[in-house]
């Protein structure tokens, strides 16, 4: 790592000589290669991705980050500096010191989300597109939901996933009829800013021991996409789901929903990860033609 780019990131940001010290690598992710970033002032956190897409994926993350930190009342790490040189872009930011969850954490995150999803538009979607991991995903605002979820969620992770040969045509037309009655299996509900990948990895304790979020996919959407995306991989207490249900009622129904919803992390892991996806994806297809 050359620590001179980002001694030059920070003076930027600063307008302070700060002197890099080490980097020490942090898990987490796939994607990206991570780093806390020692220096004679705080720590900070570093992203560096050298592929094709790095860059016009991470300023869609800093787009995101930012509408989250203006729209809810989370700790959102603060965006220090965005830069690519040469095959490299990096992306500086706050580091989030973490502390073991106060009292009232999963009610606290359960209340914050649904301050979060009270915050609605005129459409489904967003005002430009982001990822989803490092797939594209495409947010064309929408007038209703089942016909966004089905043409800007499912039905291109279905295209790829069918022109790399993870699915046969009949499992794509089988998808494509469950797609073709989504408007019956849905609630309707105004858009909710979501977080839109808002599993536990992406969830974080600050250092006063409040919930953070990190690595968001934001677009307005159902909010149910983010409960869902919640269950899938677990790590979130009953107690959140419980609080949440208090603060903001769910319709009737949403255990029957969420695996419906959950197509899509399930796609997007089949597309990134390979066929040992596959037989969710077609489990909940089975279940649902």
């Amino acid at each position: 790592m050359d620590t001179g780019i980002i001694a030059g990131l920070l003076r930027q940001k600063s307008g302070q000589k700060i002197e890099v010290l080490g980097f020490q690598p942090v898990g987490g992710g796939s994607i990206n290669a991570a780093y806390k970033v020692i220096t004679t002032a705080a720590p900070f956190f570093l992203k560096v991705n050298r592929g094709a897409q790095a860059a016009p994926m991470f300023a869609a993350e800093v787009k995101g980050l930012n509408l989250l930190r203006r729209f809810s009342d989370f700790t959102i790490p603060q965006v220090i500096n965005l830069h690519t040189q040469g095959n490299a872009t990096y992306l500086l930011m706050e580091f989030i010191e973490a502390a073991g969850r106060g009292a009232g954490y999963w009610r606290e995150l359960a209340v914050k989300l649904a301050g979060l999803h009270r915050q609605t538009a005129d459409a489904f979607g967003l005002h430009h597109d982001n990822f989803i991991g490092s797939l594209p995903q495409a947010n064309t605002k929408t007038a209703d939901w089942p016909t966004f979820f089905a043409r800007h969620r499912i039905a291109p992770m279905l295209k790829l996933a069918f022109d790399r040969n993870l699915v046969d045509k009949g499992f794509k037309r089988d998808v494509e009829a469950v797609l073709n009655r989504l408007t019956s299996m849905m609630p309707t509900e105004p858009p909710a800013l979501l977080h839109g990948d808002l599993w536990s990895g992406n969830l974080m304790v600050d250092a006063a021991g409040a919930p953070c979020l990190v690595d968001p996919a934001v677009y307005y959407g159902h909010r149910e996409m983010d409960l869902a995306f919640a269950h899938l991989f677990g790590g979130f207490s009953a107690e959140f789901y419980r609080a949440y249900a208090e603060v903001y009622p769910l319709e009737p129904g949403f255990e029957e929903r969420l695996d419906l919803y959950n197509l899509y992390p399930l796609f997007v892991h089949l597309n990134l990860f390979g066929g040992s996806y596959f037989g969710q994806v077609n489990a909940i297809i089975s279940r649902f033609t």
